[in-house]
């Protein structure tokens, strides 16, 4: 699969926008010419398989309901779905999403945190009913209705001191902010409603470039007190504007808002890490109560209403056998899911947290897990993704099924492969380098968008 489809490069004035559907390339370069022809026996390809000489991968478009590719001059790779107001639970194509990022541009003074409105989004294209069906001849009809299909995205950028580690986004008092952890070591939160208006609006958004209004921006507020850079970032889901933030010396801070539209940072750090604190999730349900990661190989949870030497209540050492990057608190039970640079997931039921045992375990990945979420509605639905270019989709309610397993394979390589696969495997995507981030849309069922060095994708499969 190549990264043919939405597609901008990002420079510090002007935007250039050159989008595509995604459905109009095979996921080769070559298009049509290399798709599998009714002579050839297209095979399932499992990641790590080598290919032979004359072997080359083809996506199959027909396991997705929708598939877009987008790229930014400079990577991405970290980015938070804008909660908007379009609706929950919406399924019409085609569709509308809103998104920010940041970037990490070679150089650090070029680099922004960009507001995107992705519109457009069509489903892949039907397959003709018959044979028999007729096809378009006139190349102007065929080229209007592909016209007409073509996928938009708008961007506004705020220009932004030093790469983007990570940034998260949240909505207090009917504005959207979002929290960026700069490389220079700060925390900076901004106020993005001057961004999404042009987005949606093209005057507006032509007026916002021309004026450089993109260097004109400034933060609401910034936070000097980390002693290093870091990437741990959570705004809590049950206060507006609580937030918390964790660097690579080990030390965690809590902001609280204030009435005033600032934060109160408490400059005494939690403590418990002994290492680089990589992700933080605040609890879907328990207003004070916060869960971390860390390089020191442990996954702890915290109650913020105890003094910070104090505010440790459980600690889980050596979850993994090597730095845990990334944890996701189910939104409905009482679970967490961790990847580490192990290439495992674990599943922890804080139920039984203090027996330092993992409910469910998987090694399907074969390089560091980077991003992990839950669905955001479905309790045993996840996902992740990681350094192997891969995105897997995940059930825990599956097993394997008995008879299957009883009646043994067929023989064939390629059935016992798959056979080897966990159960609760639903899908493996691929097509992007070096995965970083990804998300579900809360807001349309089923739609990932994940991030990673080659670009964006925005996709939703059969499977989910």
């Amino acid at each position: 699969m190549d990264n043919e489809g939405l597609e901008m490069d990002v420079t510090d004035e002007v935007m250039e926008e050159d989008m595509e559907n995604s459905d109009d390339s095979s996921g080769d370069e070559d298009g049509d010419d290399n798709k599998v022809s009714a002579d050839e026996k297209a095979e399932v390809y499992l990641p790590g398989k080598p290919l032979d000489a004359d072997e080359e991968l083809v996506c199959d478009e027909s396991a997705y309901v929708m598939l877009h590719q987008a790229r930014t001059g400079a990577p991405c790779l970290s980015f938070d779905i804008i909660q908007d107001q379009l609706g929950d639970n919406r399924d019409t194509y085609p569709l509308s999403c809103y998104i920010v990022a940041g970037t990490q541009a070679a150089k650090a003074h070029v680099n922004n945190v960009i507001v995107m409105k992705m519109s457009n989004l069509h489903r892949n294209s039907e397959q003709n009913e018959s044979d028999s069906e007729s096809e378009i001849d006139d190349d102007e009809d065929e080229h209007a209705a592909s016209k007409q299909k073509q996928p938009q995205m708008d961007c506004a950028l705020i220009k932004h001191s030093g790469c983007i580690n990570r940034i998260r986004a949240t909505n207090v008092a009917n504005n959207v902010l979002a929290a960026t952890w700069s490389e220079l070591g700060r925390v900076n939160i901004w106020n993005l409603s001057d961004q999404l208006l042009a987005v949606n609006d093209k005057e507006l958004l032509s007026s916002y470039q021309k004026d450089g209004k993109a260097n004109k921006v400034n933060c609401l507020y910034t936070f000097s007190g980390h002693q290093q850079e870091g990437f741990a970032l959570d705004w809590s889901l049950t206060v507006q504007g609580l937030l918390a933030t964790g660097d690579c010396r080990r030390d965690i801070h809590i902001w609280q808002p204030h009435e005033s539209g600032t934060w109160n940072v408490d400059q005494r750090p939690l403590i418990g890490h002994t290492d680089s604190v990589e992700d933080l999730q605040w609890s879907p349900n328990e207003q004070s109560v916060l869960a971390s990661c860390s390089v020191d190989k442990s996954i702890r949870i915290w109650d913020i209403r105890a003094a910070p030497t104090k505010a440790c209540m459980l600690t889980c050492d050596n979850a993994h056998s090597n730095d845990i990057n990334v944890i996701s608190w189910n939104r409905n039970e009482p679970f967490i899911a961790s990847g580490g640079d192990d290439g495992v997931l674990h599943i922890w039921d804080l139920r039984q947290f203090q027996s330092k045992t993992p409910i469910a375990t998987f090694k399907h990945h074969t390089k560091p897990i980077t991003t992990v979420e839950w669905h955001p509605s479905d309790s045993t639905v996840l996902a992740t993704g990681g350094a192997d270019d891969q995105v897997a989709l995940w059930d825990l309610a599956l097993e394997k099924d008995s008879e299957a397993t009883a009646g043994g394979s067929n023989g064939t390589t390629e059935e016992d492969d798959l056979n080897e696969l966990p159960p609760q495997l639903l899908f493996i995507h691929q097509g992007q380098t070096d995965i970083k981030e990804l998300h579900w849309h809360p807001q349309m069922p089923g739609v990932i968008l994940s991030t990673a060095h080659s670009g964006f994708n925005v996709f939703k499969t059969i499977s989910v």
